[in-house]
């Protein structure tokens, strides 16, 4: 799964964008989660975990005026890819708001 958003701001200001919403959602929905790893790579944050038992993985880039996500959801998941993208695009899209 690929979600394009554009940022409208600079890499630094996206990135902390990012990491205050990643931070309040870890707060509220944690509990569902385990084996999370994030880590930064340059402008390119690397994510893993599970969340019920279903393992996901993948990359969030920041590039001058997008960002990236990259995302393998599990097979039994598939169903619901539309459903996970636009609630993605929807949050994205209130965190960058011109």
């Amino acid at each position: 799964m690929r979600i394009v958003i554009p940022h409208h701001t600079d890499k630094a200001s996206a990135r902390r964008r990012i990491e205050a919403r990643l931070e309040e959602l870890l707060g509220e929905h944690g509990h569902y989660l385990s084996e999370i790893n994030q880590h930064w790579e340059g402008d390119r944050l690397v994510f893993s975990g599970t969340a019920k038992g279903f393992k996901a993985n993948g990359s969030v880039e920041i590039t001058d005026s997008e960002v990236i996500l990259d995302g393998k959801l599990p097979l039994i998941a598939k169903p619901f890819e539309s459903r996970i993208k636009s609630t993605i695009e929807r949050e994205a899209s209130t965190m960058f708001a011109a």
